[in-house]
């Protein structure tokens, strides 16, 4: 018992430990945590999954598998879809068919397997899957249309990819009893077809029983996680590998049914996810067995760059052709395809089943199945950055600063920035109070930036801070308490009195304050109408910090710091940064700024 737990304690530390260095050092975070696990794994022989965990390892990841894709069937409104002009749907019923049969292909001519083993592993290649995908993307700067082509894939597909193996085994198995193989595809379409009913229903459950009261707050998601899980194996019961199409169905029909119960619960499930993810690549990794490995033949090595380099992007284009998706966007589709668990899953799975019916190339399936998933996690993982930045396919590269609320104060900060090169966009729902701002030709957006429909027209990965400005305290509180959780934070900041007072809003439920003294917007507003305004001053080896404050008045407050690489660092109530040469310090001062004795450019860039 001691060392199981000692073991779920590591996997723990390895799984998120990696996860942490990826976002520090932006290196992809799949990869690390491969390394992770190999390293606790076979090359040092910490953890032993199927010694730790006996025959509870293989539901355990099944199960953490179909919460995965559960969550990342929560993210899919069909609204995301409609931007894809199509590509999805031609992805999943054009592309599926033709990779499964390229790569049985390749299989069979390359890898040198025989048909039916080929066959079942080509349906298996199909998949790419949300345990690596959805890393990829958080880590990767990708423009939003092949964002969402990528991520709907990998959902989508997933599933399907496990209903291609199952096909090929149950026709293999049941062909011995003069089976004919549209009686196999019509009796599993069925089996899927009542999975997809199961899911939905379940979905339609929850939507009804939720906003009704029959579920208290503290209960729902603990009731959401049961719900998949009662899904999941419900209908793999019915037939294996259905499990994963259901809860799919349950993810993507909740997410478009509108459920604002779901809001509260969506921070657990993506807390949950990235815990699941974490643990089940370093299980899946350190069951890696290197005498496996050293089973590998260099007609693999064939096959994997035939996968990568034939297989999978003749899918895409062909899939592809004729639509309206760009051609750079295509290709860098084409290029993006990692394997993960699932891929290892049903291969480990199928090759003891094919093993019973007499296949010996079906052991073979586990040495591939983990040089693909190790092949494709390094090259696309390390690769999609600089692919996406070749076809110029990536999202916004200036992150700014986005303002919500137009005032006057707001627009003077915005074009303060705009003179300092920082990119800023200004929101406001009344088009009104952005003509100011039109006619100084700073962006904007107009629009309740708390509306759904916000999330269409306004992509938040190119801000890197967000700021609420408007002149009523509660609403930036509710601003930045909306999106703390996409953008940050500790990079969500507002105007409002941070003075302490118990009786006023608690910390947790606002943003930062603006300013080291947290100004409040009725401070702001008198100090715009006695002539305060914002000055700049760079930070040089010879003129420091403390040269800095000598050139402002006592009065006059630091807003924010620009570092040297672009970055936004906001002074607080709480937080106060540190400037380093080359830095710009923006500060709010009154119209009379005591001057220094003696000025020398060469030191001081304070500006008016």
């Amino acid at each position: 018992m001691e060392q199981q737990a000692l073991l779920f304690a590591l996997i723990g530390v390895l799984g998120i430990g990696a996860q942490w260095v990826a976002w520090r050092t932006g290196w992809p975070a799949i990869a690390l945590m491969l390394v992770a696990g190999i390293f606790a794994g076979p090359v040092t022989g910490l953890i032993d999954p199927h010694a730790a965990f006996g025959p509870l390892l293989e539901p355990a990841i099944s199960i953490a598998v179909a919460v995965i894709l559960f969550e990342g069937g929560l993210s899919l409104n069909f609204r995301e879809l409609r931007k894809t002009e199509g590509a999805v749907t031609r992805l999943a019923l054009i592309g599926i068919p033709v990779g499964w049969a390229l790569g049985a292909v390749a299989c069979y001519y390359v890898a040198g397997l025989v048909w039916p083993v080929a066959i079942l592993f080509a349906g298996v290649m199909v998949v790419t899957g949300p345990t690596v995908v959805l890393p990829l993307l958080r880590q990767s700067n990708v423009a939003p249309r092949p964002r969402a082509i990528l991520k709907w894939e990998a959902i989508v597909n997933d599933p399907f990819g496990a209903l291609c193996a199952v096909i090929t085994y149950e026709y293999l198995r049941r062909s011995e009893a003069g089976a004919s193989l549209g009686g196999v595809i019509v009796s599993l379409l069925a089996a899927a077809v009542l999975a997809g009913l199961i899911g939905y229903a379940v979905a339609r459950a929850i939507a009804w029983a939720f906003p009704r009261g029959h579920v208290p707050e503290y209960l729902k998601a603990p009731v959401l996680l049961v719900a998949v899980i009662g899904t999941f194996v419900l209908s793999n019961l019915i037939q294996q590998e259905t499990g994963l199409l259901a809860v799919t169905v349950m993810g993507v029909a909740l997410a478009n049914m509108k459920l604002d119960s779901l809001r509260d619960v969506h921070p657990f499930k993506e807390n949950i996810t990235v815990l699941l993810i974490s643990g089940v690549f370093v299980l899946l990794s350190a069951q890696l067995d290197l005498e496996v490995l050293r089973r590998f033949e260099w007609r693999f090595a064939g096959f994997l760059v035939a996968l990568l380099l034939l297989v999978r992007p003749a899918t895409v284009l062909l899939s592809l052709a004729f639509s309206r998706v760009p051609w750079n966007e295509r290709l860098l589709v084409a290029w993006i395809a990692p394997r993960g668990v699932v891929a290892v899953a049903v291969s480990g799975l199928f090759a003891l089943r094919l093993d019973r019916l007499g296949y010996s190339d079906g052991d073979i399936l586990v040495t591939l199945s983990f040089a693909v998933v190790v092949t494709t996690i390094i090259a696309h993982g390390f690769s999609i950055r600089t692919v996406a930045r070749w076809l110029k396919v990536t999202g916004a590269s200036e992150r700014g600063l986005l303002i919500v609320g137009s005032t006057d104060w707001s627009l003077a900060l915005a074009e303060h920035l705009r003179s300092l090169e920082v990119p800023v966009l200004v929101s406001d729902s009344s088009w009104q109070r952005l003509a100011p701002a039109r006619q100084r030709g700073i962006p904007t957006y107009h629009g309740e930036i708390l509306a759904e429909a916000t999330e269409e027209q306004l992509d938040l990965s190119q801000f890197q801070v967000l700021a609420a400005t408007s002149e009523n305290e509660a609403y930036n509180a509710l601003v930045c308490s909306e999106f703390a959780p996409q953008i940050g934070r500790d990079a969500v900041y507002q105007l409002g009195d941070a003075s302490g007072d118990p009786r006023a809003l608690p910390e947790a439920l606002r943003g930062r304050a603006l300013f080291t003294s947290g100004l409040g917007v009725e401070e702001i507003t008198e100090r715009e109408r006695a002539g305060w305004s914002f000055r700049k001053t760079r930070i040089s080896e010879q003129f420091d910090f403390a040269d800095a404050k000598a050139v402002l008045p006592d009065e006059a407050d630091m807003l924010l710091l620009l570092r040297k690489n672009g970055t936004l660092r906001f002074f607080t109530h709480a937080t106060r940064p540190t400037p380093q040469p080359g830095d710009v310090i923006v500060s709010y001062a009154p119209p009379r700024v005591r001057e220094p004795e003696t000025r020398n450019e060469n030191l001081i860039g304070e500006e008016r």
